[in-house]
């Protein structure tokens, strides 16, 4: 049972170094001190921590090699970040401060064989593909670029490509429900859910227990979430409790 535990995973989007969240994508408002926010989570309960650098990719920079590597001093839970990894030394020198896994969004769409070669040289579980997915139509639409640009690809077809390619995990947001509280898109966590076989983290539009809940009744793996977890609103242990009595496998 302990392997197939559903995953509860608060996100840091950082900012100038400084850990921010926004609705939609926009309206950014500070929320701490990565290191002080990402101890306390440490602390809490959490079993992953992702750190998003979510300007990195649209500014053309590296990513927050040093923030990163004072948190992996202070935290023992896995570390994945994303943002800006444009290059195998990127990997490299985040694996070697001590993070976990790396996400990449908008390179692995500019460049696929790049998750090829990642997933290669450093292990499929190190590479955590992020899709950033928008509704449009009856289908969804990628986009890349901290949701700036429309690539125009299939998210479901994109998704089983990064798979064939190498990636050892999925993270999923909806761009319509990031920020609004009113629960993941449970429509398409479910059809990539059934479509893959690794691991697909839920992320954008957790309210509630319930909404969490629902996410993994949906084919989601983990959930990934940041308000509701920076401003106390739900406390992780009590959540990790909740879905329990719901039968959920969760780490207690």
């Amino acid at each position: 049972m302990e392997n197939f535990a559903k995953r509860i995973i608060p996100c840091l989007d950082i900012k100038n170094g400084r850990v921010v969240k926004g609705i939609n994508f926009v309206g950014l408002k500070d929320a701490g001190d990565p290191v002080e926010v990402a101890k306390r989570y440490n602390e809490e309960g959490a079993d992953e921590i992702t750190f998003l650098d979510i300007t990195a990719s649209c500014e053309n920079r590296d990513t927050i090699v040093d923030i990163l590597e004072k948190v992996a001093q202070e935290v023992f839970i896995p570390l994945t970040v994303g943002g800006g990894i444009k290059t195998l030394e990127d990997i490299y020198k985040l694996l070697k401060v001590g993070c976990d896994k790396t996400s990449i969004n908008s390179h692995a769409i500019k460049n696929p064989k790049f998750i090829n070669q990642a997933s290669k040289r450093f292990g499929s579980s190190t590479v955590v593909v992020a899709i950033d997915a928008k509704r449009t139509g009856d289908s969804w639409n990628v986009f890349i670029n901290g949701g700036r640009i429309d690539t125009g690809l299939d998210a479901l077809q994109w998704a089983k490509e990064v798979e064939q390619r190498g990636a050892g995990e999925i993270l999923l947001t909806s761009m319509d429900c990031d920020g609004v509280k009113k629960g993941y898109d449970i429509e398409l966590t479910s059809k990539m859910g059934s479509l893959l076989s690794i691991p697909v983290i839920a992320s954008g539009g957790a309210g509630t227990m319930e909404h969490i809940k629902d996410a993994f009744l949906n084919g989601a793996d983990a959930a990934l979430a940041a308000s509701i977890f920076h401003y106390k609103e739900i406390d992780i242990m009590d959540l990790k409790r909740y879905l329990k009595e719901e039968g959920i496998p969760v780490r207690l």
